[in-house]
């Protein structure tokens, strides 16, 4: 596939280094504790500063719609008479934003005073602009000990830290107070390795030394969609994972963003860390597919064994049953799934041996069969042919209707279910029915999904497009469900040659057997999403890429609902699912 050319960054790239971020250190009083309840704002004070020093200073009152209580005057020091020729907030709130435009905003109890300005500003119509948020209260709560101070309160941590300015509830004060609390934060912070703005807006306790050290791992990392892995002293592959910024990504390991323990022990046996960039977004998880069952890294959860999914198998045989089986062979049977367990899959099972009457005994029967009949013969369940009750004509003649509701239309499935939860429902059988009802949806998300991956594993060539979020064309060409070259069309280049010599360059790819794509069925499945999505262009389909038109799809919607408004049992609310969209 087409890869992008890796360009060597700089230990810079890691975030914004705290050096060069400007900051604007806000307090606000108020007239009470939260604005929606009706409070107002009557004092913005701030302080920018940029590399330990004060650029400049932002203060002014503000005169609320109504009276300030007389405590928060006795609090603050400001009252009505003060306020009373001030500018009301829609003059003041704007003049604020200019003045912390491209800042990273900083506050003591950031909650409060962000939630007031994102209040207002929503209320006048002002584009909140997204700043990045640093609470010193926060962050105190962080690094100081109880030892060290009894509480995080402004004034507390202005006196450990020898602050030039005392706070005293008026805003301008308070906000240089905060620039001093700020500053011996960072300093301390800086003895365990936080540089950049980001590992200071997230940096916890809860992430070690070590793993916070080892962010050098992140240096050098492009910023462009990809694939990283995270391999050991040895060499070994730890963990694998995919990105749209695998710079932005790998970083995040390293800071309190990344709360999972299971990571956290992964981080400290990594030595390094490896990127392949990738053209597109699919691609890389494609790779990502590709490189987890490859390696199988022990701290991914999922994916790494592709090989043990199970099919349904309708054998050909002189009396065919249904098998589960692990693999599609070149054996002209025909088979549904893969399911994620052998649990699903005996319920698929199932739900067609109450529809039809083959028979669910094991092992090759000859074409001449002279056995006893079973229990579920004599019940009436099983057309018994062991004991040739039943002729060949009138056999095959079952398997063909079990074939038509595997391949193509699950109606007698359906009907015969649904009659038989309605039976077992007027009997107030009601947990014997949702057996019924978990069968039919194991059954019709397994030949559902059997038609969308056979639909497409026979395609020998399709190449389609989608307009990207840049406005680029990004092109893929898939073969029997097998992704074989991605890329991106670039500005001004002849569109049409573009994407011939993506499709002639591309991987040559040889049919799987029966419904089996050419690739692990979630590879097959990621391509599907993708081609499904909106916005995406077929240039040329070699092939016919379609799905039965009373598929089991269209039954999905129906049984999905009742799911989901219906009591489960925890364990079964943790099936694997499928993700079943509409086909072209």
């Amino acid at each position: 596939m087409t890869a992008l050319r890796a360009v060597q960054g700089t230990f810079d790239e890691l975030g914004t280094a705290l050096r060069d971020a400007t900051f604007c250190v806000v307090d606000l009083e108020t007239t009470g504790g939260s604005a929606s309840a009706g409070s107002e704002i009557t004092e913005f004070g701030a302080v920018k500063v940029r590399a330990g020093e004060v650029v400049s200073e932002f203060q002014t009152l503000v005169r609320p719609h109504t009276s300030i209580p007389s405590f928060i005057a006795v609090l603050t020091g400001i009252n009505d008479s003060m306020v009373a020729s001030a500018p009301r907030i829609d003059t003041a709130l704007p003049s604020f934003l200019e003045f912390a435009k491209g800042c990273v905003l900083v506050a003591h109890n950031a909650p409060f005073d962000v939630g007031f300005l994102r209040h207002f500003a929503g209320e006048l119509g002002h584009t909140w602009p997204g700043f990045d948020v640093i609470d010193t209260a926060k962050l105190a709560r962080r690094v100081l000990t109880r030892d060290e101070a009894p509480n995080c309160k402004l004034s507390t941590l202005a006196r450990i830290f020898h602050a030039s300015t005392t706070p005293n509830h008026r805003a301008l004060e308070d906000a240089r107070a905060t620039v001093d609390v700020l500053h011996s934060l960072i300093a301390r912070l800086g003895n365990v390795g936080v540089h950049t703005v980001e590992e200071l807006s997230t940096f916890s306790s809860q992430v070690s030394t070590t793993q916070r050290r080892k962010r050098y791992l992140a240096e050098g990392l492009p910023h462009s969609p990809g694939v990283y892995l995270f391999r050991d002293a040895q060499d070994s592959v730890l963990y694998v994972g995919t990105s749209k910024d695998i710079g932005a990504r790998v970083r995040s390991y390293f800071t309190s963003s990344e709360t999972r323990s299971r990571m956290g022990e992964m981080v400290g046996l990594a030595e390094r860390v490896e990127a392949i960039e990738c053209a597109t977004t699919l691609e890389a998880q494609v790779r990502e597919l590709r490189l987890i069952a490859a390696h199988k890294p022990r701290y991914n959860k999922r994916s790494r064994f592709p090989e043990r999914a199970i099919w349904v198998k309708l054998t050909r045989e002189p009396w065919p049953r249904l098998s589960l089986v692990r693999s599609i062979g070149d054996d002209g049977a025909d088979y549904i799934g893969p399911f994620g367990s052998r649990r699903t899959a005996d319920s698929a099972v199932a739900a067609l041996h109450e529809a039809f009457g083959i028979r669910q005994c094991t092992g090759r029967m000859p074409k001449v069969p002279s056995r006893s009949p079973c229990a579920l013969a004599e019940m009436g369940v099983c057309m018994s042919p062991c004991d040739q009750s039943v002729s060949s004509v009138d056999y095959q003649h079952e398997v063909e209707r079990v074939r038509e509701a595997m391949l193509r239309d699950p109606a007698e499935v359906i009907a015969a279910l649904d009659l038989k939860m309605a039976r077992l429902s007027d009997q107030t059988r009601f947990e014997d029915a949702q057996v019924q009802r978990d069968r039919l949806r194991s059954f019709l998300r397994a030949t559902a999904r059997t038609q969308r991956l056979t639909a497409l594993t026979t395609c020998r060539d399709l190449v389609a497009a989608r307009r990207g979020d840049d406005g680029r064309w990004v092109v893929h060409v898939v073969r029997y469900g097998r992704l074989c070259a991605a890329g991106v069309i670039p500005d001004g280049a002849d569109a049409r040659e573009w994407v011939e010599r993506l499709r002639i360059g591309a991987e040559t790819v040889l049919p799987g057997f029966g419904p089996a794509p050419a690739a692990s069925t979630e590879e097959t499945e990621r391509v599907l999403s993708w081609l499904e999505g909106e916005g995406t262009r077929l240039i040329e389909v070699d092939g016919d890429w379609m799905c039965p038109v009373r598929g089991a799809t269209r039954h999905l919607a129906t049984y999905d609902a009742v799911e989901a408004t219906s009591v489960v049992p925890f364990d079964e609310r943790r099936m694997p699912r499928t993700v079943h969209q509409p086909t072209r």
